[in-house]
């Protein structure tokens, strides 16, 4: 074996790790060991701000760790559902899904993930363009649950059916889905609060909703939904809790 073939690091994989909803003591074991072990760490982020994934591992990353953002190339100022916007996306989730499988040849990559990566998390995109031997996923607690054990209610009981929505739904696609539902969990709220509040009043649920911010966060903050004024921030979670059976 020559001496540049055994300089090579060992091939490795793109792993991605779910951090949980936000507190780092809620990231699971095997996650943290990941992160611990990483020679290449890559995360989300908008340009000019640090990525939440980020923040969440503030002071835990290697000295040694090579980091990679991955800056979004859109805003909110082009419409999400314009040719422009998928195509600007559909380039940037291209050309990061090629680096992180480069990456994982000279020895693996770790990806952040707010959450759980497969659920609502941008890594899933990238996990569709990588080869399937090339990826492994590490679960995390999803957002909700945070938000949900933050208001210290029992999010669905007996025999209740819950019901996740993101906010950017049409009106009457949020109204009809709040009929049908016992228990609710609105996400991607922001902008959209205005509208939410008006279907849940629309259909008798209003007075039963709750509004948590940057839920497990040392800024959390958990208010019923009519006491809320002005604008949220778009990752705030909306929660309807079932009231079914229980003996």
């Amino acid at each position: 074996m020559s001496a540049q073939a055994a300089e090579r690091p060992a091939p490795g994989k793109v792993v991605c790790i779910g951090l949980g909803p936000g507190d780092p003591e809620l990231m699971s074991l095997r996650a943290h060991r990941h992160l611990m072990a990483a020679e290449r760490i890559a995360y989300f982020r908008k340009a000019g701000h640090p990525g939440k994934a980020r923040l969440i591992v503030e002071g835990m990353i290697p000295d040694q760790a090579e980091e990679w953002a991955m800056e979004y190339p859109v805003t909110t100022e082009i419409p999400f559902d314009s040719p422009r916007y998928r195509a600007l996306l559909a380039e940037f989730y291209d050309g990061w899904a090629a680096r992180l499988a480069a990456g994982a040849l000279r020895g693996g990559v770790v990806v952040l993930c707010e959450g759980d990566p497969f659920f609502y998390g941008s890594f899933m995109h990238l996990h569709a363009r990588l080869p399937a031997g090339l990826v492994e996923v590490v679960p995390g607690i999803p957002g909700m649950a945070g938000c949900w054990t933050a208001t210290n209610l029992p999010i669905t009981w007996g025999d209740d059916v819950l019901t996740v929505l993101p906010a950017t739904l049409p009106e009457d696609d949020l109204g009809r889905r709040i009929a049908d539902s016992d228990a609710l969990v609105v996400m991607k709220v922001g902008r959209n609060l205005e509208k939410l509040r008006r279907a849940l009043s629309r259909h008798g649920r209003l007075a039963d909703a709750w509004l948590v911010e940057h839920g497990t966060m040392r800024d959390e903050r958990v208010r019923r939904l009519t006491e809320v004024e002005g604008k949220v921030p778009y990752f705030s979670i909306v929660l309807v809790h079932g009231r079914g059976r229980r003996p």
